[in-house]
């Protein structure tokens, strides 16, 4: 009977068979770097965004991994054909698994884009927007940024192409659409977007505007503007990968209930943000809150 051991008790290694599974371990693998390599690559400056977040990760990722794939159930049944087994078998297995599952995540990561809209822009109030200061201008013009900041921007044509009808809309539309459900103006769990409005507190405005800025401070954010006479702050927040720059501006106002505070993330380049900017408005509201609770 034929065994995956030598007569010295040492594995078989299963001749081309088990460097066929190698290879579709190794390519795995390499797959999986590949979109590490991307992001990095683009943070530290070595490629621009476009390629390495359109070329690299969604245009060439996909095809890797689905190439790593068929080749690993390849091996798999190549390692099966015949003994010696285990150890073509267990290379190739592990193969499998780890470009299946990196290709499981990136589908899901891609079936999320898709149900989100093509938002880049959040804030908690359009009908009186938060306009950056000249120094977070000019941050952004040495930077690059793409996308402008405007009172009543409208979604890119080219949006048309991945989420029809978009192009031309208001910003502020498709938002409040993303917030709420349009048939019963409530907010399930179910929406795209969390439900953003302006933070009323009965805090004194300059309690708020204390609580505002220790909440930016906390996350590590770089501070452009703070300005408590006009109760303004603003700040930058890097993505750890990829590198890309998102800016907050937080608007702290007196209320006749004590203060109100309004809140806009944007990003400088990219046409979806894929949620972030609606996530992040929701949750430095959370902590301001918390910060204010916490100080009553």
């Amino acid at each position: 009977m034929t065994t995956d051991t030598d007569t010295a008790g040492a594995p078989q290694s299963a001749g081309w068979r088990g460097k066929f599974a190698g290879f579709a371990l190794g390519l795995s693998i390499f797959a999986v770097l590949w979109f590490a390599a991307a992001a990095v690559g683009t943070k530290l400056g070595l490629w621009n965004w476009q390629f390495g977040l359109g070329v690299m990760t969604i245009t060439w990722g996909p095809m890797l991994l689905m190439a790593a794939a068929g080749i690993s159930v390849l091996a798999v049944i190549i390692a099966l054909i015949k003994a010696p087994r285990k150890h073509a078998l267990m290379l190739a297995v592990a193969a499998l698994l780890v470009s299946g599952l990196a290709f499981g995540r990136v589908a899901a990561f891609g079936a999320g884009a898709a149900r989100l809209p093509p938002l880049h822009d959040i804030q908690t109030d359009w009908a009186d927007p938060i306009q950056p200061s000249d120094a977070l201008f000019t941050e952004r013009e040495a930077t690059g940024a793409l996308n402008p900041i405007e009172d009543a921007p409208v979604i890119a044509d080219g949006a048309n192409g991945r989420w029809p009808g978009m192009g031309g809309r208001l910003v502020s539309e498709v938002q409040e659409e993303a917030e709420f459900d349009t048939a019963t103006h409530e907010s399930p769990k179910e929406t795209p977007y969390p439900m953003l409005a302006p933070l009323v507190t009965a805090a004194a405005p300059d309690a708020a505007y204390t609580a505002a800025l220790a909440a930016v401070e906390s996350r590590g954010w770089t501070v452009v503007l703070a300005d408590p006479e006009a109760g303004t702050i603003e700040a930058t927040e890097e993505s750890f990968w990829f590198g890309f720059k998102d800016d907050v501006m937080i608007r702290v106002r007196s209320d006749e209930m004590g203060a109100r505070i309004d809140v806009r993330s944007t990003s400088r380049v990219g046409l979806s943000d894929l949620g972030a900017n609606a996530k992040r408005v929701r949750n430095l509201l959370d902590e301001i809150e918390t910060r204010l609770g916490k100080g009553a």
